[in-house]
């Protein structure tokens, strides 16, 4: 008997490790690569007379989706400077979508603002991230470029000195086609 129990707790033991295994590496069943659709969402503004934002509307358009927090010091580099990019580009196309998981969601409000220039994108709330775990975010700020026909064309983690630059590289020919 206490064989069969050692037995058994081994085999439910491994079972369960590869199971667990499995489900770590296991894709989840959303595009988040450079070269994919880019996964649809459906986002509220963060405020309540903010637009409801979705990103199937957007097609036609070369749109750069930014996962950011209000508790992520890179990110709050970043939006201000996302924000120049925007206002020089948005006559030939460009969108932008930044998507915050704060909770509270006062937590943003408040942090917007803060800001000395308003943003002039929309910003909404991803309350339930479900949408972060369809692109696959594992790190604040991520964010995607959106060619015109909906395909992720780059994907960027972090915010240093000099992405803007780079970023504008890489937005220039897309808004061209």
């Amino acid at each position: 008997m206490n064989r069969f129990c050692q037995f058994l707790g081994r085999a439910v033991l491994a079972g369960s490790l590869s199971l667990l295994a499995l489900l770590a590496t296991a894709a989840p069943a959303f595009a988040a690569e450079e070269g994919e659709p880019a996964p649809d969402f459906t986002l509220p503004g963060v405020r309540t007379t903010d637009a409801t934002v979705q990103l199937s509307e957007l097609q036609g358009k070369v749109v750069y989706v930014d996962f950011w927090a209000s508790w992520c010091l890179p990110c709050l580099r970043s939006l201000p400077q996302i924000n120049g990019l925007y206002e020089q580009y948005r006559d030939q196309g460009f969108e932008v979508v930044a998507i915050t998981i704060d909770d509270p969601v006062e937590d943003a409000t408040d942090f917007l603002d803060d800001l000395e220039v308003p943003l002039a994108y929309s910003v909404v709330l991803d309350a339930t991230a479900d949408v972060m775990d369809q692109y696959r975010v594992v790190g604040m700020p991520t964010s995607f470029l959106i060619d015109r026909d909906g395909i992720i064309r780059h994907v960027h983690k972090g915010f240093r000195e000099g992405d803007t630059a780079l970023l504008e590289q890489t937005l220039l020919p897309l808004l061209a086609e």
